[in-house]
């Protein structure tokens, strides 16, 4: 813990609120320890129960995390908006930046034509009472994902794919609930379900998706929900195939009170079939997002699911943000129209998988095992989080640790390839290399 923040209080909510303050302030930052239970209750003059219990709140908002032994810390990403000093810094100047999971901004689509075409075409002002999921937005949507094989007969729009995720647990879940979640899997909904006060149950993940193994055994701790990357899984890249789906769906089968939640974020960017889940429990849902294909600001996505599960969705936007910007609508809808934008996405979509699979050749050949089957993401599992992720650093590249994504799975580093050339990826590999097998006195040990 920062020697700059001292916790106060004398109930187990003023001590919550004194950690979240600190958290706010910047004094405790992400990953910083909390002292032990005894030993913060002895510094305060109260009971070890009260501190507990000022602990347990602080897990139930997702601001803290325990770790068995390593004892209770801040999150990395805490649900409390922190005073910019605060944040977390960007990767080194002198570093090319292979941490942050974005697109390749020179492979995005030109949104300015789009933007004036609406401009110069659109009439009256949309009312209140006229604002809901366009219906020719809601045809297109339709027709993308039949072609996938989802069942779309029921379909919403929400603000992005993390907001659809969020109003589908909030509608079926309380807290306390248990979520079976991949691991490692995306940092984001890791961070979500814990502000949400669920638990995550961790399922392991090969290249094929979620083991079956380790769904069998999320199931049968009684978990509420179960959320599957169908492609692209950040952070490893895996992609739900044929003969994984359908033993999925066997199994699966047998849970009529299990949400079943598929995250199809990358959707044209992930040049594999999609093997759809959805429909074979009662209650499910697809997500699909806009953003990685068409770019991170156009905060839309298309959510196709059963009639409950979709009513709850969108009756819970009516009273609250009430719906997706038809403006954002029609622009979405244009891209999907227009041919010259689905060649752009084509061509992102090979440079994509030229990159990362370049990159996973590259470290085979250097005895490295990586995965990296879809996406723009690269997993490669170290011994050392702390010493791969720093020797990286030094030879001037920033990866980010796979603690961020990671529950009970081994250490690893994450390696967005977006931003990569092709002669990006001999010195690459030979810096992971050397970084998981440094050289000592002439030889590796």
């Amino acid at each position: 813990m920062s020697a700059r923040y001292q916790i106060s209080g004398a109930t187990s909510a003023a001590i919550s609120a004194s950690v979240e303050s600190a958290v706010r302030a910047g004094a405790l930052a992400p990953g910083d320890p909390l002292p032990a239970v005894r030993a913060l209750a002895g510094e305060l003059g109260v009971s070890p129960a009260t501190v507990a219990r000022a602990y347990q709140e602080l897990r139930q908002r997702g601001l803290v995390v325990t770790a068995g032994r390593h004892g209770t810390r801040v999150r990395p990403r805490p649900p409390v908006a922190a005073r910019r000093a605060a944040l977390l810094p960007p990767p080194r100047p002198d570093t090319r930046d292979l941490a942050s999971g974005h697109p390749d901004r020179r492979l995005l689509p030109p949104l300015g034509p789009h933007l004036a075409a609406l401009a110069a075409g659109f009439g009256p002002a949309t009312g209140y009472a006229d604002a809901a999921v366009l219906p020719e937005l809601a045809a297109a949507a339709r027709e993308r994902l039949a072609a996938d094989g989802v069942p779309a007969d029921e379909l919403t729009v929400t603000g992005g794919a993390l907001d659809g995720i969020e109003r589908l647990l909030a509608a079926h879940l309380r807290p306390g609930d248990a979520v079976a979640v991949e691991d490692p899997g995306w940092a984001n909904l890791l961070d979500l379900i814990a502000a949400l006060g669920l638990r995550t149950v961790g399922v392991p993940v090969d290249d094929e998706g979620p083991t079956v193994a380790g769904v069998r055994v999320a199931l049968a701790a009684g978990v509420r929900a179960l959320v599957v990357t169908s492609r692209a899984q950040n952070p490893t890249g895996a992609a739900v195939s044929a003969d994984r789906a359908e033993a999925l769906r066997t199994l699966l089968a047998e849970r009529a009170d299990l949400l079943l939640i598929e995250d199809d974020h990358a959707a044209e960017l992930a040049r594999v079939p999609l093997h759809p889940l959805g429909g074979v429990t009662p209650a499910w849902a697809l997500v699909r997002s806009v953003s990685k294909p068409y770019g991170p600001d156009l905060r839309l996505a298309v959510l196709a699911g059963d009639e409950a599960t979709v009513a709850r969705v969108a009756g819970r936007a009516q009273v609250g943000a009430g719906w997706v910007s038809t403006v954002l609508q029609h622009l979405v809808l244009a891209l999907w129209r227009d041919p010259a934008t689905a060649a752009l996405v084509r061509r992102a979509a090979d440079g994509y998988d030229r990159r990362r699979d370049g990159l996973v050749t590259a470290l085979a050949a250097r005895g490295l095992a990586a995965h990296g089957r879809t996406g723009i993401n690269v997993w490669v599992p170290v011994p050392d989080e702390t010493v791969a992720v720093t020797a990286l650093r030094d030879a001037g590249w920033s990866v980010a640790p796979g603690s961020l994504y990671r529950i009970a799975a081994a250490p690893a580093v994450r390696i967005t390839v977006s931003t990569l050339d092709d002669t990006d990826l001999p010195p690459l590999a030979d810096a992971l290399a050397h970084a998981v097998r440094p050289v000592k006195g002439g030889a590796p040990y």
